[in-house]
């Protein structure tokens, strides 16, 4: 009898696609998208994005600039990047240009090498002088700006040998009562030699040893973004956690047309004046005020409890939710109408929920996934609604900045409304 009833119960397994899936499918599925994630991949470290602004135009800045550049885990630009092919070259980052990239998120750290620096570019420990470089960094990415730290220390070991070694020889010229003429002369030789092999290319490439020096360039450190704010985080998993919930319940509330269309009213419905379009756009519009009436619940909760600063950021809030609140509802009904009972409809939409809150940034924050899989992310509706509420509150930007956001999101809106449209032609068939 027991062999009876657990193969009566895998036969009823099988019979159930949805949870046939759930159950080996799904489990696969985030696997891999977490071993994406969190993998290292030949074991190396995610790039990290960095602008270079040099002021200095010196010899030794140069060499510094080349040896951040030869840096496997960094990203280096000193301008911004041609919006087109053909377009000239734009003009390199300034301090203030620099700074405004990284309050829009185009980099999460940005160094200022300030006029001077080859002057005095070494500083031997704690007041032992050197010109400060300036680190702009973003306070939502709190790892990029250790490693680009790590890695200016590093590329000031390797490729700059001569200022290195010249720097040292005034210190120890001042600080051990002076060399005598020969010496002088002496240090002078070697020093003009280190500099030819260093012109030469021979050493200073930056790849030498994977010793990172702690000091030997003096850094001050400036948070650009997040610098004032009381949670900086609430916003983000607002948005994030939000974002994910409302597919869901976009999908459980345009399952509505199947629960109709199994009962008959569905076809009582459209033997009247009201037509498949009018019927499927009077629900667009009920799932999206129900979307954005919950969206509005969350951030308030989020305003009275976790102090969230929401009543200066409300147009923006009501652009990007109104548009969320669109994207997700039109995605329901298009789940709804590709469905054929609640049961297919439950299994798809937690399939594809899950795999869009987890690619998409709502599960793990997008800029500290890998490259190839921020990419992927920009092919859901998470992605692109929690960088436009990161836009509204993290960043402070104006409203018109949001365009890209909301042109995307109106856009997968439409294109899927429209789809589901035609899918739902079945039902006037049948």
């Amino acid at each position: 009898m027991i062999f009876h009833v657990a193969r009566t119960a895998l036969i009823a397994l099988k019979r159930d696609r949805g949870a046939l899936v759930l159950s080996f499918v799904l489990p696969i599925v985030f696997f891999s998208i977490f071993a994406v994630i969190f993998g290292k991949q030949n074991g190396s470290t995610p790039k990290v994005k960095l602008i270079v602004v040099d002021e200095d135009q010196s010899e030794t800045s140069r060499d510094l600039v080349k040896g951040l550049m030869s840096e496997s885990s960094l990203v280096v630009r000193t301008s911004p990047a041609a919006e087109k092919k053909n377009a000239p070259s734009p003009a390199a980052y300034t301090a203030a240009t620099a700074e405004a990239a990284v309050k829009a998120g185009d980099a999460p750290v940005a160094l200022v090498i300030p006029q001077g620096f080859g002057q005095h570019p070494i500083a031997f420990g704690p007041g032992g002088g050197g010109s400060s470089i300036e680190l702009l960094n973003d306070q939502s990415d709190t790892i990029a700006p250790q490693i680009v730290m790590g890695l200016l220390q590093k590329a000031a070991m390797t490729a700059m040998p001569a200022s290195m070694a010249d720097e040292g020889m005034k210190y120890a010229d001042e600080y051990m009562g002076g060399f005598t003429p020969a010496q002088r002369a002496k240090v002078d030789e070697e020093l003009n030699a280190l500099k030819k092999e260093q012109a030469s290319g021979k050493i200073g490439t930056g790849n030498g040893g994977n010793d990172a020096g702690a000091g030997i360039v003096a850094v001050k450190t400036r948070a650009v973004v997040g610098e004032d704010k009381k949670s900086p985080m609430i916003s983000f998993y607002a948005a994030a956690i939000g974002v994910m919930f409302l597919l869901f319940t976009a999908s459980g509330s345009a399952g509505a047309l199947l629960d109709e269309a199994e009962s008959g009213t569905l076809e009582r419905v459209l033997s009247t004046r009201v037509t498949m379009t009018r019927l499927l756009a009077g629900k667009l519009v009920f799932n999206t005020l129900l979307a954005f009436v919950q969206l509005v619940a969350m951030f308030l909760w989020g305003w009275a409890v976790f102090k969230l600063d929401f009543l200066s950021h409300v147009p923006g809030f009501v652009v990007m939710g109104l548009c969320t609140a669109f994207a997700v509802a039109a995605f329901g009904i298009l789940l709804a109408s590709a469905c054929h009972t609640r049961a297919q409809l439950g299994a798809l939409s937690t399939l594809l929920i899950l795999i869009m809150s987890s690619v998409g940034g709502s599960m793990f924050p997008r800029f500290l996934m890998p490259e190839s899989m921020q990419k992927a992310g920009l092919l859901t509706i998470n992605a692109w609604a929690i960088d436009g509420f990161t836009k509204v509150f993290w960043r402070d930007l104006p409203v018109s900045d949001l365009w890209p956001q909301v042109a995307v999101l109106l856009a997968i809106g439409v294109v899927l409304f429209v789809v589901a449209r035609r899918v739902a032609r079945r039902w006037e068939v049948a």
